[in-house]
């Protein structure tokens, strides 16, 4: 049981990054894949910057890496070099503009903050330290917690009972077991989900 809250706590931490990631590439007329692509060219070596060793290493399709890399050479992010030894090889090259864009858009402001604000605390478990990942990202973020209704600071039990404060009506036991998007978790940090 306690691995798959640990799974959920990652699957969720993901997704706030995800997300994040999602709007600082369509700010600028790009999506995340097209990053990734990047931030891979500008790590691998001259032996593995070919269209299938991008496919291979993001597990996508080549006909998603072809299209993927035409629009970043377009946008001069990359330029495509044929080998000299063997002309049906083409390599992938970032541009400074392709360099400059990486910079711009990594790390993660909001993962930075949070790693700024938990860098110096201790945990006894993994899950700890995964829940108070997910709160500070979520605020930093501005993101809603979607936490378990019965860890919400609004749940209560009144005349054996489950009740909302929010919304002032009743809980069935299976919802107090489900995540809700209007959750807002107590204040204090450590109290267990």
């Amino acid at each position: 049981m306690q691995e798959l809250e640990t799974f959920k706590l990652i699957e969720r931490i993901s997704a706030i990054l995800r997300s994040e990631e999602r709007k600082k590439y369509a700010a600028i007329g790009l999506q995340p894949v097209h990053g990734q692509v990047l931030d891979y060219l500008a790590k691998c070596n001259h032996y593995s910057n070919t269209h299938a060793a991008v496919a291979e290493y993001l597990g996508l399709t080549k006909g998603t890496v072809s299209q993927t890399i035409q629009i970043l050479e377009r946008r001069h992010y990359l330029e495509k070099t044929t080998d000299a030894v063997d002309g049906r090889v083409v390599h992938l090259t970032l541009t400074e503009t392709g360099y400059a864009l990486l910079e711009d858009l990594k790390p993660l402001d909001v993962f930075k903050h949070a790693e700024t604000q938990l860098s110096e605390r201790e945990f006894d478990t993994i899950g700890q330290a995964l829940r108070a990942t997910l709160s500070v990202l979520q605020k930093v973020n501005n993101s809603k917690s979607f936490g378990l209704c019965r860890s919400c600071r609004h749940f209560a039990v009144e005349a054996n009972h489950y009740h909302c404060g929010l919304t002032e009506q009743p809980l069935a036991r299976g919802d107090t077991e489900k995540i809700c998007r209007d959750h807002q978790p107590f204040s204090d940090p450590h109290h267990e989900e």
